[in-house]
């Protein structure tokens, strides 16, 4: 069975009552648990982690992607600057998928620029919550082909 990891940057932990008419009215923990009830649907294993420390972020990626078939991360404000987290993704080098809840793209300016997204398979950005759900479908399709 694939397993995912589930990485979520600074903020997201805040999920649900933060700033809603950008990120939705549905908590972290309430997307972790649709999550996990999908990935069964979907053969997968998953597991979470978010942290509002950069380091703390970089460190969990060193260790736990040796152990994991994919990562989906949402990298929140970190997405638009972090370099050493970009270095951690591409040095782990496992299939990677970027989400973030609310269009990077139609927001501030400065939000619009990804540093992550050359390091990562894919972006999906704008579909709320939705997001994970199209990132983890996509590794079920990879991994169910192989």
């Amino acid at each position: 069975m694939a397993r995912i990891i589930i990485v979520n940057g600074p903020n997201l932990n805040l999920l649900g009552s933060r700033e809603t008419d950008h990120y939705g009215t549905v908590s972290l923990d309430q997307i972790n648990s649709d999550l996990t009830e999908l990935a069964q649907q979907l053969g997968l294993e998953v597991s979470f982690f978010q942290s509002n420390s950069e380091g703390s972020l970089i460190d969990y990626i060193h260790r736990e992607a040796s152990k994991a078939d994919g990562m989906i991360i949402n990298p929140g404000a970190l997405t638009h600057y972090s370099y050493a987290l970009r270095d951690a993704i591409t040095a782990v080098n496992i299939p990677s998928i970027e989400v973030h809840l609310s269009n990077i793209h139609a927001r501030e300016e400065f939000r619009s620029k990804s540093v992550i997204a050359p390091t990562v398979d894919g972006q999906i950005a704008g579909l709320g919550s939705y997001g994970y759900a199209l990132a983890l479908s996509f590794f079920a399709d990879k991994f169910n082909k192989e």
